[in-house]
């Protein structure tokens, strides 16, 4: 249920499996970043699109979203659903084309630029490239290790100097820990 409180299934670490490889229903920390880490996101409008994205598919249920926080140039989620792999993946698809159309629509020449010039090679059926290949997903296999992104994730912001209090940003998943309303609903995981 969203919003609610939920626990984390504790698996052995001994599970054979490259840290990152998706497995199913797991929560996992990921990490989502814009290619050569150019600052899209420092425009609210930009940074609305992942919002109502990741809002989309908790409404949807087809993803539950443990928690977040998006910078300028990238955004660390934790969330686990049915196949995350596909999840994270329509994602970005639909991210990306909605940035661009915005660029484009808003006559952003510089971004667009930055986009075109930093797209991968191989990738010959598209003009512009939003996001860096890949979202490394580490499998949470314990409250002390979800502790520990969550914590990580929330107090990037400080490390950056961003802010002095983790509740004053406003993109991020801190105060829905905190018990005040966030701008996304997240299903919590006990710490």
């Amino acid at each position: 249920m969203r919003g609610s409180a939920s626990h984390i299934h504790t698996f052995p670490y001994s599970m054979g499996r490259s840290r990152y490889q998706f497995l199913e229903n797991q929560p996992h920390f990921l990490t989502c970043t814009v290619v050569n880490w150019i600052t899209v996101f420092s425009k609210p409008d930009l940074a609305q699109i992942l919002l109502n994205s990741l809002d989309f598919l908790q409404s949807h249920q087809r993803l539950a979203l443990h928690g977040y926080v998006i910078m300028e140039n990238h955004l660390h989620l934790i969330a686990s659903a049915e196949n995350l792999s596909r999840e994270i993946a329509a994602f970005k698809s639909f991210t990306a084309r909605s940035v661009i159309d915005w660029l484009k629509n808003n006559q952003t020449e510089y971004l667009l630029k930055q986009l075109k010039f930093h797209k991968k090679l191989h990738k010959t059926t598209q003009e512009y490239q939003l996001w860096q290949e890949g979202s490394h997903p580490q499998a949470i296999f314990s409250q002390q290790m979800f502790s520990q992104k969550l914590e990580y994730m929330h107090n990037n912001l400080l490390r950056r100097g961003y802010v002095d209090d983790p509740a004053h940003w406003r993109y991020s998943s801190y105060r829905n820990y905190m018990g005040m309303k966030g701008v996304l609903v997240v299903d919590l995981i006990d710490v």
